[in-house]
């Protein structure tokens, strides 16, 4: 498992004994840097050079990692990779600065990434990389990375969040896992399990057998567990299960169906809405005490609540206006508002972890899209809209959107995919079936 430890400061410094280490290459800061905040920004070209081993020849694990960080990067619509054919003659070694001028010569690639692993007395595997600006001719960033062999997808995945994080100036959402519902069968006889992946599709893990229907699973956004629905005996139940050590244990046990539950900020409790004579509230569990508290009262359907990120306010969909639309309440219940007053029915409200903005699905005409719209209602913008996107989870740095796209028809199957919240870099993330109901975890620090 990798964990984090102090950067460095000289590359020759003895490693910690640590499952990981990280360790900063010196590096002179540069102007190269793109910004979000300015609507579409024209693709960066970059060149990841196939990595060294630790004779300096390039083999396959080395293109491996290249690749990896490539598809990374190229991911968020924000880089355009470009092949190193060309470019890797010209950057021959880890050690020495590539051939800036020749590279500019032969590309237009203003970023060049180069990279090498070697193996450690221990056994473990020394991931080292760094960041040049062609133009300026400086190193941006290094960093290296020691862990399991058997690592070294997350060692990449880590090595192009340092890259997007020095050329963005935010944190980056590589490293992370999401967990899914894995639908097999026919549409009107489904087997739903729960599942666990990279973000991008890669070491899917099962974490149940699929003998009872799961639903609307949701990480913590502070640790590797996640609380999710499953139906047995016929009864819901709500579970809490952490991902890395598999114990589980039964959140609680409803009278009535129980809905949507998610997580606070802090992760100390849970909130999630209950049926109950004919009405459909919001209510909070702590989860210390078990103790339960009641946030909504009224004849209405209340449900899907998802907090602010500093607690203090929640969102959620009811029908007490006459219609599904959106409110937002303090987190003790009070003061609701409605926010949403297009055209259509929403739901699905899901909190960005920034706090700028809430995503939610909307249904017009019997489609649904996923949108965006500030915190107050204002702003709003469709970003996708087909026979039916449900379900938005959001990146850890509030930059991409998963959810879960289902094609219409008898044979309709549901699959993964992102989106960028300015718009465009649609993208399917591949599954090994049918897969539904995402939701996207914390950095894995």
């Amino acid at each position: 498992m990798i964990k984090p430890l102090l950067q460095f400061v000289l590359a020759a410094c003895v490693l910690s004994t640590a499952a990981v280490t990280a360790e900063r290459v010196s590096a002179q800061s540069a102007p190269l840097k793109l910004t979000l905040d300015q609507g579409v920004v024209e693709p960066l070209p970059v060149s990841v050079i196939d990595f060294f081993d630790g004779n300096g020849a390039q083999g396959q694990l080395g293109a491996q990692i290249a690749q990896v960080i490539e598809a990374d990067l190229a991911s968020t619509g924000l880089f355009r990779t470009v092949p190193d054919a060309a470019v890797a003659p010209l950057a021959p070694s880890f050690i020495s600065p590539p051939r800036f001028s020749d590279v500019r010569a032969v590309s237009n690639a203003v970023a060049l990434v180069t990279g090498e692993t070697t193996q450690a007395g221990d056994g473990r595997m020394t991931l080292k990389f760094r960041l040049w600006d062609v133009v300026s001719q400086q190193q941006l960033a290094g960093f290296q990375y020691t862990a399991d062999p058997g690592s070294w997808r997350r060692m990449a995945h880590r090595t192009a969040d340092a890259i997007y994080e020095r050329l963005t100036g935010e944190p980056g959402y590589f490293e992370t896992r999401v967990v899914f519902v894995d639908e097999q069968g026919p549409k009107d006889k489904r087997v739903k399990r729960l599942a666990v992946m990279d973000y991008d599709g890669a070491n899917v893990e099962y974490l149940t057998g699929g003998n009872s229907l799961v639903l609307t699973p949701r990480y913590s956004p502070r640790s590797q567990e996640i609380t999710y629905i499953t139906y047995r005996d016929g009864l819901p139940r709500v579970y809490l299960l952490d991902v890395e050590t598999r114990r589980q244990e039964i959140l609680g046990r409803f009278p009535g169906m129980t809905f949507a539950p998610r997580f606070s900020p802090e992760g100390t409790s849970v909130v999630m809405s209950l049926a109950k004579g004919g009405t459909t509230d919001i209510y909070l569990m702590d989860l210390a005490s078990r103790q339960v508290r009641q946030l909504t009262r009224g004849s209405s359907i209340n449900t899907a609540p998802s907090y602010s990120p500093d607690g203090s306010r929640i969102v959620f969909e009811s029908d007490r206006g006459g219609s599904q639309q959106l409110y937002v309440m303090d987190g003790n219940g009070g003061n609701p508002k409605r926010i949403s007053f297009g055209n259509g029915r929403y739901a699905s409200p899901v909190w960005s972890p920034r706090g700028d903005l809430i995503a939610f699905t909307k249904i017009t005409k019997g489609a649904f899209g996923i949108g965006i719209m500030s915190p107050d209602g204002s702003g709003e913008r469709m970003l996708t809209n087909s026979f039916l996107d449900d379900s938005p989870t959001w990146a850890p740095n509030g930059r991409r959107l998963m959810f879960y796209r289902e094609t219409s028809g008898e044979n309709g199957r549901p699959a993964l995919y992102t989106v960028d919240i300015r718009g465009g870099s649609e993208q399917r993330v591949q599954t090994p079936g049918p897969a539904s109901d995402p939701a996207w975890g914390p950095l894995m620090r």
